[in-house]
Parts: C-alpha cells; structure tokens; sequence
C-alpha cells in the first residue's frame, strides 16, 4: 500500500524577509521517510505542482505536512504544518481525500499568530496487486476478529484474574491488542482495526492454544500480505527504473554538448577505469532499484539508510535525497547524515553527479557542506573490444560560514573520505570488473597496427587534378595552336610589327590571343598543383622515432565538417603537428570536408615530457599560394589525462573552424622508455645548472604538488620558495618550480589563489634591483609571451602594449637561490636544441678567449728585458 501526495500550491503564507516575501518550500514526513519540494524564491502564494508516494508501513502514522522558508545561512524558519491521520483517508470514499485547502497550525497552540495561510493537497492510497482471494480473506477475518471480541471478552470476566493457564495469558493479550487499537482511533470500523493489527510490527505472535482454523487464517493473512508487498515493490521498482529513464533522456535532450566539469579542488579520491559502459555504471551507481548504496553502507557500518526517488526539478535538474547515519569513530559518536545528489551533466555517454553531504550534528557541522563530483565517462578501448567507463571522483569542503577550524576541518574531512572510498572502491570492484594498467599498455599497439593508411595512386591524383574539362579544353587548344604553328606560314610584317615582334592583325585575332594566354595560365597552374600534390603525396606517416626517453605517437585518424574557402564547399586539407621544436606533416586529402587519414607520426625522443602540441590544419593552394589556415587547437598534457587523450575528438578554434564546428579524431600515446630514474637523471642535470644540491622531494610531497594544481602523475616538483606576489597588496604565498609549469598559491583567511603557466609561455625574465618597495631585496619580473597565460590573468601585475603579461615577485628567502633554479629551468624547456648548442659554444668562446687572456698576461712576465 502506497500513500501518494499531490502538493499544489499554497496562498497568504506569512512574510519572513522585510521586504514582505519568503522562500517556502514543503516538507512531508511520514513516520521516517522524508521528502520536500523546491523553494519558490520570493513568493507568499506559491505553487509548486509535485506528486510524493511513500510506502505506508503502519496504518497508527501520520503525514505531517510542513511549510519551511529556505534560509541557506541559519535554520529554515517554520511557517506552518498540518497533520493528516491515515486512518482519516481510510474512513474515506475510495480512500482518498479530494484536492482541499488546509489551514496551516502553528506548533504550539498557545501561539499568536495563528495566521499561518492555507495549502492546497491531494491525498489518497493505492492498494496495488490485490487479488479477490485477498481480501475475502480480509473480509472473513475481520469478521471472525469483530466476533471473537465479543467471545473473548465474556472469557474474561468469566476467568479468574489469578488464573495463569495459557489460554488466559493469550486471550488477555489479544484483547489488550484490540482495545489499544480502539482507543487510538475510537471512531473506526473492524476492517480498519484488522488493518491497525497487520500492519503494526509490534504484534504479539499467535498463542500454541489458538485454534487451528484461527492459526490459518492468520498464516494465509500473513503469506498474502507478503505476496502482496513483494508484488508491490517490484512493480515499484519496475515504475521507478522507467521514471528514472525518461528522467536521464530529458536531460540528454537539454544537453548543449558542453565539457565535463573539473575536478574538485579537495583531490581526487578515486581515479580507475571498470570493464562497463558508462550507461551501465551509472544505472548501477545511482539508479532507484540498485543495491550498491545499501551495500556500502553496510561496509561502512551505517544505518538507516533511506533513499528518496529521483525529482525533476524545473524539467532541468534531476534530484534526489539520502539520509542515513553515520557509525561512530573515535573522535565523534553516530551522527545522522543527508546526501543530496544533483545531476549536472547526463548525455547517454558521460554523466556527472555532484553530491553535497550536511552532517550538522558534528563539530562546526552548520557551517560547512561535503561536495563529492561523481564524473563518468568512456574508457579507453581494450583489446577485448569491451567498452570500458573511466570513474574520477573528486570532493572540496564548502564553507557556509567563516571559522577558524577550517585547516581541521579539512584534514578531518580528507581523512575520513579517503577511508571511505576505499571501502567504496571494494565495494564497486565486487559488481564490475577494473581494468588493469597493462592492458591499456597493451592496447596501444594493437591500435596502432589496426590503423592501415590508404595512398592513392598517382593516376587516381591526376585524374583528380587534370581529369575536368577546363583542362582538357586547354589542352586541346594548345596542341591546336602547335599544329597551326607547323603548318601555318610566316607572314610579311606590316604595321608597326618588326623582327621578333608578330602583333594581331585583326580584333579577331586579339581576342583568340587573350584566350590563349587565360588558356595557357590556367594550364600552367593546374600543372604546378598536380606536380606540388605529387610530391607532396607523401607524409611523416611510418617514420620511426629514434633514441630513448619520452616517446610522443599521434595517429590522425580523420575529420569533419573541415571548412572551405571558396564556393565550392570542399577543400585540399592537411595537418601539421608541432611539439618541442619539432613538425610532423600530413598527407593532403584533396576535395573533401570529410577527409580520413589514418596516418600515424611518431616524435623522437625527448630528454623531457612535452608540455604541450599545437594542432594546425591548412587548405592546399598549390606552390605558389600562401597556405590557409583552416584551423588550430592546442593539445595541453598538463591539462589532460593521457588515458582520455587515447582516443578524442578535438574541436578547431579560428573563425572558419568555429563556424563550420570543425573536429579532428585523435589518438595521442605518450610513454617513457628510460624507465623510473627519470627523476634522479632530471635533478642531478639541474644541480648542475644551479650549481647547489636538491633534495629529492618524498612521493607524497610530489602528490599533494599533483593534487594542489590539478597534474598528472608524472609530474613532479624540483624545489618551492616562499614569496610575495606583487599586485595593489603583497600577497604571501609559495612558489613552486617543476619540469614543466611555474606555479604559485597563497591562501590568506580562506581565500585562495593559484594559478601556473608552462615555462614555454616566459618570453623574458628581468631582475629588478633592490629597492625600498621591496625591503631592500632584488625582485623579479616575470613576462610571457603574447597571448599565453589567460588562466593566470587575475594575478598578473600590468599589461603591456605588446599585449603581454607581467607577474612580479618579490621578498624571496634566499634569492639568489631561487634566481639561479628559475633561471636554469626556463633556459632548459624554452630555448630550441640549436639555441641550447649557440649557447654552449658561446659559453666555451668565451671560456677560451679568458684562458688565452690570461695566458698572455702570464707570458709578459717571462719576457727578459735587454740590459744596458
């Protein structure tokens, strides 16, 4: 049996703000299960149109309908309730209560205001599955309680009190059952004392001196009232798993294709890859009829789990509530806990859960909200060919209100999270299997050797190029003109024509000349594109990469919706990629804004892990026209996971790529083949560049440096100095120096800042001599190139006129320190290989010409002077 809720609207609700509204939103409870609406924001006559069902588990309950104002700082304040009995809608017609206004009642009677408005309400009950056997059987029973009353209590005032017999203890019982159930509700009839009885938990178990027809009856009751609940659940279940459905396809309907948010700011609490598809993950996650919440919960030694169905709010955000409590540790006792969780993104493909936790019992618990983003999307591809789901949960602590626990807080909070998505992770690996390291390893190569590029052929590319009618026009009129030439014979000059100079002799021929030369340049420059296209026909596709360290593989896989700069709507696409220096080109793929490639280019080794890869596709235009640009993107490997750029569709930036929505397939592998001394290797390099030792950082160091800037495992951090950040206020905070980025945090009172940039985007660095400003230290300047660092935009110092960013540092520790690791890095990722060998030979130049001064000044010593 099912209690269902129609909340429609509410009208003359008092006002809680001074400017005369509130924030109501509705609140039902039914014995422990809770549900609420949405707030309407500033209204007193609200309406709100939501349907709640819960399941009634004993007919002595009451709904409690309460009227809230939603107040996101302090406690929601009270407005008003009203209490339903169920066995009111049971006394009623069809057990249900038609669409009526109720008076709201404050919670105290000897209150003021009683002035507390009226809401509008539908309720009713739904018996589902009652088969006729049913309920004779009900009818037969509460025919034979209702006589049997009668009976028992005639035994009873015939018995002796004092009398102990089993027959006595037992009818006793059972009349204090029926009599406590009719002074609950004096007004009802039999059938609603029976149902008092079957559903109330606490009822005494049938005495061995019961009659057999009554002990029957009661076990047929009970195994249809079993069958009845089993049936009802399923069909439930069934109702709730197609609800919820019709819920994530909405939503996937709504959805504008946008990015997937990012991670939290908290860390990341667990980052795998499960043998799935992300539809399936995420109904076993977070579906209506799943046990998996169930069964952490009983890992983790929590109670009273409850879980609300899904709720669409507004048709846009899909919702719904868990509450349960919390086992207790050793620093606090159980606590009672909700979990809201919100879809924030649902396209069929990748989901994104965001869940905020309120635990107000614990310590400062009113004053801050536990946010967990649960972030689904597809895994890379196995070899198997199974889809795989990649899960990345991540979590942040939101503060409500100020406090000056806020650093215990959050190691409290890391803690305690980190202990649970362990036992969460366990959990989940029981239901799906996770994929392992080595086969994604695997995997790369059977892709590779899948991708099978098809040349075409040099008669397939001129009959491309020469196969048309213009050219074979032009053709024939050339070989025309040859054969005029041999046949024809030389005339006399006349006119103004002299030896070496025929002029036409009649407008006729003038403008078979002109026709000629148009004929004669259009043939010129179909040749010279057929003869570029010929020697272009080949690529960088199959070039092995030579030497060891980081190996960088792209394979192009195809396009689409690539732009054209002429009417025709095709275009010669072909695609340069550029990493460290260096350029790997494409095959051209002529007359097509489809073009499939499947060419693979392979970077040789790099001493360092690339930072990132600009992505240029250009039209063909033929020797002797400046290539167009009809697209660039830039592949960021600090800002991606390798795994997700395994297989990955990148969108083209620049005015015709945006307007056509370009795209390039991608597959990128990026691997090291020196093995696990690139650290130790990278630090004794750069000691000799500093001149002074660095401490090897500790593996948990270098993760919390991961974890503070969002980077990948490979990533690892070379040394940090404690510095001001120059802006209109000094801002104390750290700077932290990598392989790859310059990064910087401060946090003061709560409030952060932190941003990076790549070595590659410093276009200069100055030092700036001592001043009083900078208590008598040097400072420096850090200027990127043009266009680089947006993300870091807020902290930046000036703008200059060339469009560039300035950031100055100033107050360092041990500057010269700082100076020299800046410096030696910076030199190490920005200046080219042939930068990095002029500098040598400069250096070694130099070195020489000191050495051979030195040598002749040493020299003038031993001249002997002549003595007179």
């Amino acid at each position: 049996m099912r209690l269902f809720i129609h909340v429609i609207e509410a009208r003359n609700l008092p006002a809680i703000y001074l400017n005369g509204t509130s924030d109501p939103y509705v609140r039902l409870q039914l014995g422990k299960r809770r549900a609420k609406t949405t707030a309407v924001k500033k209204c007193l006559n609200p309406l709100w149109d939501e349907e709640f069902s819960f399941l009634v588990g004993d007919i002595s309950e009451e709904l409690i309908v309460s009227v809230l104002n939603e107040d996101k700082f302090f406690n929601n304040d009270f407005l008003g309730r009203v209490k339903v009995p169920l066995y009111t809608i049971m006394k009623s017609d069809n057990l249900s209560l038609e669409t009526a206004w109720y008076q709201l009642q404050p919670k105290n009677k000897k209150s003021k205001n009683k002035k507390r408005g009226e809401i509008r309400l539908t309720i009713h009950l739904v018996q589902k599955n009652s088969s006729p056997e049913v309920f004779n059987c009900l009818q037969t029973y509460s025919e034979e309680v209702a006589s049997n009353s009668d009976r028992l209590s005639e035994i009873a005032r015939e018995t002796p009190l004092s009398s102990n017999s089993s027959m006595e203890s037992s009818v006793l019982v059972d009349f204090e059952e029926i009599d406590s159930a009719k002074e609950i509700k004096p007004n009802s009839s039999p059938f609603v004392d029976f149902l008092s009885l079957v559903f109330n938990r606490k009822r005494a178990e049938a005495s061995p001196t019961s009659s057999p027809g009554d002990v029957n009856t009661v076990e047929q009751l009970q195994e249809a009232q079993v069958n009845m609940e089993a049936c009802e659940n399923q069909e439930v279940d069934l109702c709730s798993n197609e609800k919820f459905d019709e819920f994530l396809k909405i939503m996937a309907s709504k959805d504008e294709g946008g990015e997937m948010p990012g991670n939290l700011s908290g860390g990341v609490l667990l980052d795998q890859c499960y043998v799935v598809a992300p539809n399936d993950l995420n109904s076993l996650l977070f579906s209506p009829t799943s046990n998996f919440w169930p069964s952490v919960a009983e890992v983790q030694g929590s109670t009273g789990l409850q879980i609300e169905p899904w709720i669409l709010c507004n048709n846009e955000c899909l919702k719904r509530t868990l509450t349960f409590t919390k086992a207790a540790s050793k620093l606090v006792k159980s606590v009672k806990a909700t979990e809201e969780q919100t879809y924030m993104k649902a396209d069929g493909s990748a989901f994104a859960v965001l869940a905020s936790v309120s635990i107000p019992d614990v310590p400062c618990g009113s004053y801050f909200r536990t946010e967990i983003l649960y972030c689904i999307k597809l895994g890379p591809a196995l070899p198997s060919e199974d889809q795989t789901s990649h899960l990345l949960i991540s979590w942040r602590i939101n503060f409500i209100q100020s406090t000056m626990m806020k650093g215990m807080i959050e190691s409290g909070a890391r803690q305690g999270l980190i202990e649970g998505f362990a036992q969460f992770a366990e959990v989940l690996s029981r239901n799906v299997k996770a994929v392992e390291v080595g086969s994604i390893n695997l995997n790369k190569e059977q892709i590779l050797a899948s991708i099978q590029t098809q040349p075409e052929s040099i008669l397939k590319l001129a009959f491309r190029f020469l196969g048309n009618f213009t050219f074979i026009c032009s053709l024939f009129m050339g070989l025309f003109v040859l054969a005029h030439l041999q046949l024809a014979k030389p005339n006399v000059g006349d006119g103004l024509e002299f030896i070496g100079i025929d002029l036409p002799d009649s407008v006729g021929e003038f403008v078979v000349s002109a026709i000629l030369v148009l004929q004669a340049q259009h043939f010129l420059n179909v040749m010279g594109r057929f003869l570029q296209a010929w020697k272009r026909r080949g690529s960088d596709h199959g070039v092995k990469a030579q030497g060891d360290g980081w190996l960088l593989t792209v394979a192009l896989i195809e396009g689409t919706s690539i732009a054209s700069v002429d009417s025709s709507g095709f275009s010669d696409p072909y695609v340069v990629f550029t990493c460290n220096g260096k350029t790997k080109t494409s095959s051209i793929k002529f007359h097509t804004a489809e073009p499939k490639w499947n060419e693979i280019f392979e970077f040789d080794a790099m001493d360092d892990p690339p930072s990132r890869m600009d992505v240029n596709i250009y039209d063909f235009e033929g020797p002797f026209d400046e290539a167009v640009s009809l697209g660039h993107a830039e592949v960021n490997f600090l800002k991606s996971n390798i795994s997700d750029l395994a297989d990955v569709w990148i969108p083209l930036q620049g005015k015709f790529a945006q307007a056509c929505q370009s795209k390039l397939h991608l597959r990128i592998f990026l691997n090291n083949s020196k093995g696990s001394d690139v650290v130790t290797q990278y630090i004794t390099k750069m000691e000799k560049e500093v001149g002074k030792k660095i401490n090897l950082r500790s593996p948990q160091t270098n993760s919390a440096f991961q974890k503070l800037f969002n980077l990948p495992p490979e990533e690892f951090l070379i040394n940090d100095f404690t510095c001001h950040l120059k802006r209109k206020m000094p801002l104390q905070g750290r700077l932290f120096l990598s392989p790859r980025i310059f990064g910087f945090y401060a946090n003061i009172f709560g409030h952060k800042t932190k941003f990076f940039f790549l070595w590659e985007d410093i276009d200069d660095i100055h030092i700036i001599p001592p001043s009083l400003a900078s208590v008598g230290s040097p400072s420096l300047m850090v200027i990127l190139c043009e266009g680089r660092g947006s993300d870091a935009r807020h902290a930046a110092k000036a703008l200059d006129q060339y469009g560039r960013l300035k950031f100055h540092f100033q107050s360092f520790v041990s500057f010269q320190e700082a100076n020299r690791t800046i410096m030696a890095l910076w030199k190490a990722r920005s200046l080219s290989p042939e930068q990095k060998v002029e500098m040598v030979e400069k250096q070694f130049e130099a070195k020489r010409l000191q050495t051979e001064e030195s040598g002749s000044f040493l020299g003038i010593d031993e001249v002997k002077m002549p003595t007179h």
